[in-house]
């Protein structure tokens, strides 16, 4: 006998439950009707598409849309219910077949900016975003035309759409227009969450489209207002890069020595996503401090950068920039004991080495050398001052040459 199909079995499967849920229905409400099938099917076809049971949401659906006594209504719903089940399953080009034949059959149903919206996110999804923001758009103009009953609702949708249009704007790189509508989105009756978002995403897109004074207000505002939201760490890097770019070094320096010492919020926070921003913003400012001859301010965020790890890939390079820095500013002590320290930890890789270490050793075995001849002349010319009758006041010292590039860890 040959055995049944995935699909068949699948089919009885749905209809047995339908058939429960019909009773059920029929028990309390007296006898079953298509109305309660359909609506029994549509619950199951939503509650499949849930657990990601696409196939069986899909068959669920397929009979309401297949023919039978099934009211205006219930098709209505299938036909939603089917295309939400093929947009969340990737199937996008069926979903948008199916919004639009929504949108086309039933131009007066209640629920007619629901599928505008779904639409406008599938379009998207496919790389349509100019077809994207009109459907958006036509949320928008499709609430004004409908009853005052379910303002809620409608109300919740149009803000969801200008929400989607910033979105869509951002994604399509035109980050002025997505600027305007993020922060226009802020007027508006938002969560909290909402509206931290809606706040950050203004002043990230600021950056991007190099409205950079514009953008470090917000983000100087979004700081103020959330400093503990998950995008805090971005913000704060974004603001350190953008107060940098504007020639506003020292502000910027401020803002990552406090990013360096944000380990409170790091710990309400994702420690990872904190670190991440931590690093690459130190990094960015401290190699940027480092080139142009601030070693003061570079040795403040390469010291508030040794805590920020402790595997040796970390620590090696930032060390080694420490001891860059001591020498630069003639602390050969301060040199030589990060340099100590950056041999030592390339000592204990030598059986597992990663990346650079043992390079980074060597380097800073010749540089302890360095510093130790630079430590001998200088004491020399002191003691050539004193032969001379000088306090060693007007002697110059031995110039420490510059460092070509600073080591990123």
């Amino acid at each position: 006998m040959k055995r049944p199909s995935r699909r068949a079995c699948a089919l009885a499967s749905l209809f047995a439950l339908a058939a429960c849920t019909c009773a059920a229905v029929a028990a309390a409400d007296g006898p079953p009707s298509s109305d309660n099938e359909g609506q029994g099917l549509i619950n199951l076809g939503n509650s499949f598409t849930d657990r990601g049971d696409y196939q069986s949401a899909e068959i669920a659906y397929e009979r309401i849309l297949g023919g039978g006594a099934f009211s205006v209504s219930d098709r209505q719903a299938a036909l939603l219910g089917l295309g939400r089940t093929f947009r969340k399953s990737g199937n996008l080009t069926k979903a948008a077949a199916l919004y639009e034949r929504f949108i086309k059959d039933y131009p007066t149903d209640d629920r007619l900016p629901d599928a505008y919206l779904e639409l406008g996110r599938t379009l998207r999804a496919m790389g349509a975003n100019k077809l994207a923001l009109n459907r958006f758009y036509s949320v928008i103009n499709s609430t004004l035309k409908l009853p005052q009953t379910g303002f809620e609702h409608y109300q919740s949708l149009a803000r969801t759409a200008e929400y989607e249009i910033a979105e869509t704007f951002y994604e399509d790189g035109d980050y002025g227009r997505a600027s305007a509508y993020f922060s226009r989105l802020q007027l508006l009756s938002l969560s909290p969450a909402d509206r931290a978002r809606a706040s950050f995403m203004a002043a990230r897109s600021a950056i991007l489209a190099e409205d950079l004074e514009n953008g470090c207000r917000a983000l100087h505002a979004f700081l103020e207002n959330w400093p503990e939201d998950s995008n805090a760490p971005e913000a704060r890097y974004l603001l350190a890069s953008s107060l940098r770019k504007i020639g506003r070094p020292q502000e910027a320096l401020a803002v990552v020595l406090d990013l360096l010492r944000q380990e409170q919020h790091r710990a309400h926070g994702d420690p990872k996503v904190w670190e991440y921003w931590q690093r690459r913003a130190g990094n960015l400012l401290a190699n940027d401090f480092f080139q142009s001859g601030d070693t003061l301010s570079a040795l403040a965020i390469y010291q508030g950068m040794a805590s920020l790890g402790t595997e040796a890939e970390w620590q090696l390079p930032v060390l080694y920039q420490i001891g860059l820095c001591y020498e630069r500013l003639f602390d050969f002590e301060g040199a030589v004991a990060s340099y100590r320290k950056v041999i030592a930890i390339a000592d204990a890789e030598k059986a597992n080495p990663k990346g650079d270490s043992a390079e980074l050793g060597r380097m800073a075995a010749w540089r302890i050398n360095h510093v130790e001849w630079l430590q001998n002349t200088n004491t020399k010319l002191a003691l050539f001052a004193d032969v001379l009758g000088k306090d060693g006041k007007d002697m110059p010292r031995i110039a420490v040459p510059k460092a070509a590039e600073p080591i990123s860890p």
